[in-house]
């Protein structure tokens, strides 16, 4: 596939911290790649040199086939950034507010009226044209940073967190939109501490730590790095200790959970877990209400591999 972005050997210093460590990945056309990792892993580094807005010390970064630098107007006339923060302006109106970030790029007027109105349509605003951003909930803030991004249909978006702390009506449209964008044929980079999300809407994933990548691949490809083989949770009433550290004793189990009458047993290998276990209940007589078993989530491999230790 045409290849986008190319990131060959990046490096970037502050001082004496290495933030980001001979790093070279590439974004596809028409994909969504997902670049995920914990804080101060390098991913608003990384996105920040992308975009020219950082100097970095070594390696080389191709966006559309040309050398990006911070003048390169042309390439950067391609590229959408829809931020964490949302950035617009509280004295203009909706309408006004797209119609400005439209109007850095397209000077036509006739012309960004149509882009404007098609941006807003996309993103379901149609009926607060007229409202100010203090006037608009957090989801449709949310969609109105969107907007202002994509109103000069960029062939590349960055996405930052685009669904923090809104609720679960407008992180599905904003989802959904996301999905449209890549179906028009734009090539989009995602951030997201959400990993469901990852799964719904990632071709690729790239996991970074440290400024370094750890693993990369699809979804189904990632989950198939993980130790764990299985995952079975059941819902059990005052399950005996003596009973719990049998369990423990089977031979695949990795590790055993029990809390507020959730019992979580995470097997590294192995097949007919699950029977194993019916049988186990039934010869000691223990009654569950629930049990259910899964395999490994993306979350599941992106604490193996990042570790579950608390980050700045």
């Amino acid at each position: 596939m045409e290849k986008i972005v190319e990131l060959k050997n990046l490096t970037k210093e502050y001082h004496k911290l290495r933030a980001i460590d001979n790093l070279s990945f590439e974004v596809r056309k028409g994909e969504i790649l997902g670049l995920l990792g914990p804080n101060g892993s390098g991913k608003s580094t990384t996105i920040n040199c992308l975009l020219s807005l950082l100097h970095f010390q070594k390696g080389s970064i191709q966006i559309f086939g040309k050398e990006m630098m911070p003048d390169s107007y042309d390439i950067k006339s391609k590229i959408g950034v829809i931020f964490q923060d949302v950035a617009v302006f509280e004295e203009l109106t909706v309408f006004d507010n797209v119609d400005y970030f439209c109007g850095l790029y397209i000077s036509s007027k006739n012309e960004r009226k149509k882009y404007v109105e098609e941006a807003i349509s996309f993103v379901g605003l149609q009926d607060f044209k007229k409202f100010y951003p203090k006037q608009l909930s957090g989801g449709l803030l949310r969609r109105l940073n969107i907007a202002c991004g994509i109103a000069h249909k960029p062939e590349l978006i960055f996405f930052d967190e685009p669904t923090v702390a809104v609720d679960p009506q407008s992180r599905n449209n904003i989802l959904e939109g996301i999905k449209a964008l890549r179906e028009k044929g734009a090539s989009i980079v995602y951030t997201t501490h959400y990993m469901e999300e990852v799964e719904i809407l990632c071709d690729r994933i790239i996991i970074l730590d440290k400024g370094k990548i750890l693993a990369q691949g699809t979804p189904d490809e990632l989950k198939a790095l993980a130790n764990i083989e299985e995952k079975i949770t059941v819902e059990v009433n005052d399950l005996e200790k003596e009973l719990i550290e049998k369990i423990e004793r089977f031979k695949y189990v990795l590790d055993v959970r029990y809390l507020e009458n959730r019992l979580v047993i995470v097997y590294k290998k192995g097949q007919n877990n699950l029977e194993e276990l019916m049988d186990f209940f039934k010869k000691n007589h223990v009654v569950y209400n629930k049990i259910f078993s899964e395999r490994p989530t993306l979350n599941d491999v992106f604490l193996e591999l990042t570790g579950k230790e608390l980050r700045d």
